[in-house]
Formats: C-alpha cells, sequence, structure tokens
C-alpha cells in the first residue's frame, strides 16, 4: 500500500511521541540530565487507526540496562485489509546512557518486497551522528552520511521518556536538540490542554501536547503531531496522533494495554 510505504517514518514517529523536551523554556545543550522517575521495565501496546480502520498494532518495550543507561525496542505491523495490501513488519531498537542521551539506533523495515537496515551512531565527543541505510537483499549501502548534532541528543524514544519526566503545565513549552540521524534541530514542545480521552485500555485524565518536528524541523513533509499523557505521575502516553495533508489524512495511536 503505497501509503504505508511512503510514509513509514510518519508511522514511527507518531508511535513514539515525538516530542523533546528538557526544562520549561530552556534548551539542554550539553551535559547529562538525570532522569527521574523512569519506570525499570515497561510494555505499551497500541492499536493503529487510520481513515476509521483498524491499520496496525504497535509495542513499546523499555528496560533499564544494569546501570549502563535503557534500552529501547518498537515494533509496528500492519493488520487486517492493509495488511493484505501491503504487509508491514518494522522495528526499531536504541540503546540510550543514564541521561537518556542516544548513543546508538538500528531500524530493520520489512515493507512488501522492500527489505532495509538503517544504523544510527551518536558520537558525544566528536558531535557527529551516522547513518548507514542498507539494501538487506542486495547487501548494499543506499544511503551514507555525517552530521552534527549536540553532545547531548534525543532518539526518537529516548525523547519521549525524557518528556515524562517533566512537569509542563498547559501553557508551559520548551525545546531540546532532537535528531534522526539524517537532520539536527532545536524541537519545541507545548503544554497545551486538559483532556479526557477514551482508548482500548480505559478512559484516562490527559494534558494533551504539540510537538514541532514537521514543516522543515526535522522532517520536510507539512503535519502536526499531538500527544496525550496522563494527567498524574505517571504521565502515560496514550494517545498519539499525526495529522498530514488530506490525501493521506490522520493516523492516530491509542494505548491498548500495558504490562511490565
Amino acid at each position: 500500500m503505497w501509503i504505508l510505504r511512503e510514509h513509514r517514518r510518519s508511522l514511527v514517529l507518531l508511535l513514539v511521541a515525538l516530542c523533546q523536551p528538557v526544562e520549561p523554556f530552556q534548551a539542554q545543550q550539553s551535559g547529562v540530565v538525570a532522569p527521574a522517575a523512569l519506570p525499570s521495565s515497561e510494555n505499551l501496546e497500541y492499536v493503529v487507526e487510520w481513515r476509521l480502520i483498524t491499520a496496525g498494532k504497535a509495542r513499546l518495550t523499555w528496560s533499564a540496562a544494569a546501570g549502563r543507561g535503557f534500552q529501547s525496542s518498537l515494533q509496528v505491523e500492519s493488520t487486517g485489509l492493509v495488511s493484505k495490501l501491503f504487509k508491514v513488519s518494522d522495528e526499531y531498537s536504541s540503546n540510550l546512557d543514564p541521561g537518556l542521551c542516544a548513543h546508538s539506533s538500528l531500524m530493520t523495515t520489512n515493507e512488501g518486497n522492500r527489505h532495509r537496515e538503517t544504523r544510527i551512531t551518536f558520537d558525544a565527543e566528536r558531535k557527529k551522528a551516522s547513518y548507514i541505510e542498507r539494501d538487506r537483499l542486495k547487501n548494499t549501502v543506499l544511503t551514507s552520511s555525517e552530521i552534527d548534532i549536540f553532545p547531548c541528543v534525543c532518539d526518537i524514544v529516548g525523547a519521549l521518556y525524557k518528556m515524562r519526566t517533566l512537569e509542563l503545565e498547559p501553557g508551559q513549552g520548551g525545546q531540546i536538540p532532537v535528531s534522526d540521524g539524517k537532520k539536527s534541530a532545536m524541537a519545541r514542545v507545548e503544554a497545551q490542554r486538559r483532556e479526557q480521552v477514551k482508548t482500548p485500555a480505559g478512559a484516562f485524565k490527559t494534558v494533551r501536547y504539540e510537538a514541532f518536528l514537521f514543516n522543515n524541523v526535522i522532517y520536510s513533509r507539512s503535519g502536526r503531531v499531538y500527544i496525550w499523557l496522563t494527567d498524574d505521575a505517571r504521565r502515560l502516553p496514550v494517545q498519539i496522533q499525526v495529522r498530514l495533508q488530506v490525501h493521506i489524512g490522520t493516523i492516530t495511536l491509542q494505548l491498548e494495554k500495558e504490562g511490565t
């Protein structure tokens, strides 16, 4: 299905929230920010909806790595009619230090007859990110590049967990260095308003955030990203939504089940 193929980055972006504040109205450009109250392990399962149909499932796992930091894994699979038209099975994993600064990430994609592997290495000392994308079937390098980054930069998953350690009230905002390996920028996030949200996992009192990563910030395409975190100490991401151009539409991720 061409929409899933051409916009898989938007799906992955949506699934892991794409918002990375450090402190209200401050940017963290160096050093380590010690996380507070992060779970030692967590499993979050989501339903992905697109144009009022269930398009896929996503599972986000998180675990502490014995004093060395954290490890994460995100699995995304198409389901139902979408899977029959164009089967998607992608996995994204990353390694982070105790301050949630990214060390490396690996994305393996299986989409129809496309089988790709993307590795990103974040070098804090050199302030560089190296990006390599390979065709797994042909064993050839498709893209290779290196960009400048901040000493402590967030990858996609680490950014979500860093946000959960903060306490932004509606009307407050912040920014943080973030990189997808191909581009690096100061990404802005805003806490907008309190809302009641109902998902397959239940009803939740939440705060809605908007993350500004589209429109030539990190991603060139036009779009908006919203994240709903529970309005309590857990700050659980129960709903995530990416609104893209009209011909693509809105992709919504809702929490279905959680575990440890």
